[in-house]
Parts: structure tokens; C-alpha cells; sequence
């Protein structure tokens, strides 16, 4: 409609039953709408409820390792990590030095790399390596490309199982 002083405005809001929303106050002069404000409200609110349905949760896993971890409890701890990583969680590696251990942080940056490494087709490092006083940090985040995967074939009984053992770590 161009520039109308606000009386009129107003009065051609009241004529077609709607009502007179300011939409940019900053700009010059400021810049107005004929609308149903309820109507409006209402339909950003549901826009607001769509767009937080469909946000994903970002769920962190954390995994604490010791430098002198066995081969076969490294390949259990691995497996773990593999399958936050599937679930599209992200991992947060923790490995802890006691005593003399801690004069030897190379050994737990080796261990985090060789883990990097194993899990690479899955997961890449999101932060890496951190010494933080007795612990060494490193985060590994799942790739983009491939959806979460949820297990298949194994029933129900199956991921009750998986939601308690995840509980107790």
C-alpha cells in the first residue's frame, strides 16, 4: 500500500476485521502488516513444535581406558565404542593414568590413536587428543553420510537387554 499515515492505517486494519502488526520498527519509516495476529502466532507456534520434532538430540557415550589395557579388554572397550558410533552417538574417550603412568602420556595418545584408527569407517576424531591433569581426552563423532542404525532381527528382548547394559556404564 506505500507509506499511509498510522490513522489510516488503523482504520484499514478495523475495516477488514485484522489487525496492524509492526513488522520492522527499525527501518524508515517502519514497515507494517494487515494480519490475523492470532492466526499467526498460532501458525509460528506450530512451525516451532515441527522444527524441534524433527531436531536430532546429541547424545555423548563416554569410554575410560587405562594405558595398560589388555588386547582383549581394548577389543571389548573398542566394541563399544563401534557401537555408540553406530547408534549415531558421539564418543568421548577418556583414558586414566595412576602413579608412574602419568610421566608416560604418549602411551595413552598412542592407545586413543590406535583406537581413532579402528573405528575410522564409522567415526572420525571431533577433538583430538587433551591432556587434563590425570586423564587424556578425545572425542570421536559419527560420520554424516550413514543414518543411525538400530539392531535388526534380534526382537525386542534383544535391545532390552542393550538399553540395561548401556545403563550400567
Amino acid at each position: 500500500m506505500g507509506i499511509v499515515r498510522i490513522e489510516d492505517a488503523l482504520r484499514l486494519a478495523q475495516e477488514a476485521d485484522l489487525d496492524l502488526v509492526e513488522v520492522a520498527p527499525q527501518a524508515r519509516p517502519p514497515v507494517c502488516k494487515l494480519m490475523d495476529y492470532g492466526k499467526f502466532k498460532y501458525e509460528s507456534a506450530q512451525k516451532a513444535r515441527e522444527s524441534r520434532r524433527n531436531q536430532q538430540l546429541t547424545v555423548i557415550k563416554e569410554q575410560k581406558l587405562r594405558p595398560k589395557i589388555d588386547s582383549h579388554d581394548y577389543a571389548t572397550k573398542r566394541g563399544h565404542v563401534v557401537r555408540f558410533l553406530e547408534h549415531g552417538n558421539k564418543v568421548k574417550v577418556t583414558i586414566m593414568f595412576r602413579g608412574r603412568e602419568q610421566s608416560r602420556p604418549e602411551l595413552g595418545y598412542r592407545l586413543l590413536q590406535r583406537l581413532a584408527e579402528d573405528v575410522a569407517e564409522l567415526g572420525f576424531i571431533e577433538a583430538t587428543p587433551k591432556q587434563d591433569g590425570r586423564n587424556m581426552i578425545m572425542v570421536l563423532a559419527p560420520h554424516k553420510k550413514q543414518p543411525p542404525r538400530g539392531r535388526s532381527g534380534d526382537g525386542a528382548d534383544a535391545d532390552a537387554d542393550e538399553t540395561v547394559a548401556e545403563g550400567g556404564q
